[in-house]
């Protein structure tokens, strides 16, 4: 049994204020033109369809046309799930009767969740879960996390597990271990969002979305597919792909990969300003890409943007490495200043960062006698 595994599409995603929906329709073409060539017995979108919960029209508009053509017109299944940016009820609209044309589409998980089976293989679907509802659906005090979430969940599933029977667990969520870009959004505070990989040990493929970088976690049974496209310069060095998972009836799995390619690629580029605008440089450059530049010039610049922007029109950030490095300079000089500051001249020093009203004697005094009770009582605790 084949299929293809996805997830991350973001459609309706906003980089640096442009749309990405016609660039995400490019390479939703490519991945229809892929599954015309492979026909695998069905289609994998862990998570994150929309890139938020009230996507723009454009965006479900062209999910609408994506999914007619590959469950429909191709005749291959869907498994969804609903990620942590996509809305679980919007997502689940409707699903009772997709699936009468194999297009399973999971908002929400709920314990009675049947498995789903396409050619010997079971797939168990887990859309993304915060700690609170599963725990309620549980009624179980215990989950307090999001691994404790995800281990309440696959051990309700292990109890129904054959294990002679190949299984897989699609899901959205972040493996401990696991490397991060800018374009995730963060599950949790602390590590309380991330989940143990040891959890997906009864399963024989485990097809995660959330974490964009296809090599986000090395294990043999459980993989990200990554992004479909590259979402934030974070991910300029990243690799995208869609992964193509063969199962055989013993539960062992080989997994390849199909590029997928942008039409404009995301990149950062660096230079001197007369450099990047000589078309000995630019002429050999693809100029539609869009791009981060940071330009090494020491001086001041008249309008960097507008002159490169006629060369690049597609330059979505723009910095200079003097910036930089003189931020970082002054983080390193006032840090070497609050070391030998009193508690009062560290509050005076903050105050006249958040305010441009003038400092006093009597606020000095009140902030002064605050910190004394407070002393007072941390030395009675």
């Amino acid at each position: 049994m084949k299929f293809i595994h996805t997830a991350d599409w973001h459609l309706g995603k906003l980089v640096h204020g442009i749309y990405m929906t016609e660039d995400q329709k490019l390479v939703l073409q490519e991945l229809i033109t892929i599954i015309k060539d492979e026909k695998p017995d069905a289609l994998i979108i862990a998570g994150d369809l929309y890139d938020r919960s009230v996507p723009p029209t454009e965006a479900v508009n062209l999910l609408n046309d994506t999914l007619y053509k590959i469950n429909v017109e191709l005749n291959v299944p869907v498994i969804a799930v609903s990620g942590n940016h996509d809305s679980a009820e919007r997502l689940s609209f409707g699903s009772s009767w997709y699936k009468k044309s194999n297009l399973y589409m999971t908002g929400k998980w709920q314990p009675d969740s049947d498995f789903i089976e396409i050619k010997g293989v079971r797939f168990y679907a887990v859309p993304f879960c915060e700690p609170g509802p599963i725990r309620e659906l549980l009624n179980n005090t215990a989950i307090t996390s999001h691994h404790a979430a995800m281990k309440a969940i696959v051990d309700h599933i292990a109890e129904g597990i054959d294990p002679t029977v190949p299984s897989v667990l699609i899901g959205h969520a972040f493996v401990l271990g696991g490397k991060t870009t800018d374009s995730e959004r963060t599950l949790s505070v602390g590590g309380t969002g991330c989940v143990g990989s040891e959890l997906f040990s009864p399963f024989s493929y485990t097809a995660l979305g959330h974490l964009h970088n296809p090599d986000a976690i090395k294990h043999e049974k459980i993989h990200y597919s990554g992004s479909l496209m590259k979402y934030s310069f974070s991910e300029a060095k990243q690799r995208k792909v869609i992964k193509i998972v063969e199962v055989h009836e013993n539960g062992e799995v080989n997994v390849a990969e199909k590029p997928l390619s942008a039409k404009k690629d995301m990149r950062e580029l660096n230079g001197y300003l007369e450099e990047l605008l000589d078309p000995a440089f630019y002429t050999k450059q693809k100029c539609d890409d869009y791009l981060k530049i940071t330009l090494l010039d020491e001086g001041a610049l008249i309008d960097p943007m507008s002159q490169l922007r006629q060369v690049y029109p597609n330059v979505l950030h723009l910095e200079k490495k003097t910036a930089i490095r003189d931020q970082k300079n002054r983080n390193s000089a006032q840090l070497s200043k609050s070391k030998g500051m009193t508690d009062i001249d560290l509050f005076k020093d903050f105050y006249s960062q958040l305010t441009t009203t003038d400092w006093s004697l009597e606020k000095e005094k009140k902030i002064m006698s605050i910190m004394s009770n407070a002393g007072g009582r941390e030395e009675q605790g």
